[in-house]
């Protein structure tokens, strides 16, 4: 059986041969380059050992993409508790008891959210203490989780925090201006000085910092930085102070910046399109970045002259990365169909290729890192993928 219940038996074609037709059909969005001829590294394949084995595909979750380059719409805060975006509201999934709750409704008004759930999940839908008074309906473009903070960023915008635990709690802020002023890319992380920081990268070419701090129901500006180009996605090393950011956009470099001071300390260069994800292994000295160039490159911020390794997709640029929590494994997501895990400890020689039909919304670890979520967004056949660490080691 399809583990996404496509009926081949029924259609006029077997998985096979739609999979070689989309290979070769399939059309890479690029800014840069006129085309994106193959790739100087190989492709991943399944040339490893199996890491994840599939455990469940949710039909009753379902996510949605606002921007189609834009794909951190899913995070996991633990083995059962998964949040993704769906029609502008953040909905969590426990796979334990499948059911579907509407954490924040950011659709402006009005009532009930509208969920519809199928596969035996129960749901529960939205209720009034969900939505966000006074800021209107958000287009929700990305997303980040971490601790009991959720933060959800918009297509004009805007930036609502939300502690999990105290519902009529919310932090929100209309970050740009400009027409233009998407919230690309989120994250939240623990500033030795500043406590609890939310890292906003928007459209307008400025990297925002707010401290969050709990209770205070308000995001309290700490520093924005001008950069000459759109910034797609900024993540903090790391270990140390918490201070230098890996920040990418619509250039082909990466910048290594100081957030305390907005001052570049190194720029890599390596890549030929606009990047949009980028993501530290918890070691601190390890970065990938993804581009969409269709590949990923590896870095050693300890030596930036040239990159480790390079990392190639199957048909799409590499619109998502993920480390493991523990460092072992790293996961490459594409637009659409295939996401990658490479094996750390092996060098990214040993690599499994996970292969089915429709555009990432994103991926996930859990905490512990014994499991790998994804996000399938498709008119018919939407989801939630979950994959399952096998226990023996290689």
């Amino acid at each position: 059986q399809d583990i996404q219940g496509i009926p081949w038996e029924r259609l006029q074609f077997n998985r096979s041969t739609y999979r070689d037709t989309r290979l070769r059909q399939y059309r890479n969005y690029t800014n840069l380059l006129v085309s994106c001829p193959a790739a100087a590294a190989p492709a991943c394949a399944a040339r490893g050992p199996p890491f994840f084995s599939f455990v469940r595909n949710s039909r009753a979750v379902q996510s949605n993409i606002v921007h189609f380059q834009l794909r951190n719409l899913v995070w996991a805060s633990s083995p059962n508790d998964v949040f993704v975006v769906h029609d502008n509201c953040v909905n969590h999934w426990n796979p334990v008891s499948r059911t579907v709750t509407e954490v924040l409704n950011l659709n402006g008004g009005g009532h009930g959210g509208g969920l519809h759930g199928g596969g035996g999940a129960g749901v529960v839908r939205g209720a009034a203490s969900t939505r966000v008074p006074g800021l209107g309906r958000v287009q929700v473009s990305t997303l980040c989780v971490s601790g009991d903070l959720v933060a959800a960023g918009g297509f004009m915008g805007e930036l609502v925090v939300q502690e999990e635990e105290e519902a009529e709690e919310e932090a929100e802020a209309r970050l740009a201006r400009r027409d233009n002023g998407i919230t690309n890319g989120l994250e939240i992380y623990n500033d030795r000085s500043a406590g609890t920081v939310v890292m906003a990268a928007n459209n307008d070419a400025q990297l925002r910092l707010f401290a969050a701090a709990a209770g205070e129901g308000a995001l309290r500006p700490l520093a924005r930085w001008p950069f000459e180009w759109a910034v797609n996605y900024a993540t903090v090393r790391p270990g140390g102070d918490g201070n230098l950011a890996a920040v990418v956009g619509d250039d082909p470099a990466t910048l290594i910046t100081d957030v305390h001071n907005g001052v570049t300390v190194a720029r890599l260069e390596g890549h030929r399109d606009f990047s949009f994800a980028a993501a530290w292994h918890p070691g601190g000295t390890l970065l990938a970045t993804g581009n969409q160039d269709t590949t990923s490159l590896l870095w050693d911020i300890r030596n930036t002259a040239t990159p480790l390794t390079r990392l190639a997709g199957r048909m799409g640029a590499i619109r998502s990365l993920r480390f493991s929590p523990d460092g072992r494994f790293l996961a490459m997501a594409e637009p659409a169909d295939f996401v990658h895990v490479y094996d750390v400890v092996a060098g990214f020689m040993d690599c499994q290729e996970h292969d089915f039909f429709g555009e990432i919304a994103g991926v996930a670890f859990s905490p512990d890192s014994s499991c790998l979520f994804v996000g399938v967004s498709d008119l018919t056949y939407a989801s939630l993928m979950q994959l399952q660490r096998q226990t023996c080691e290689w």
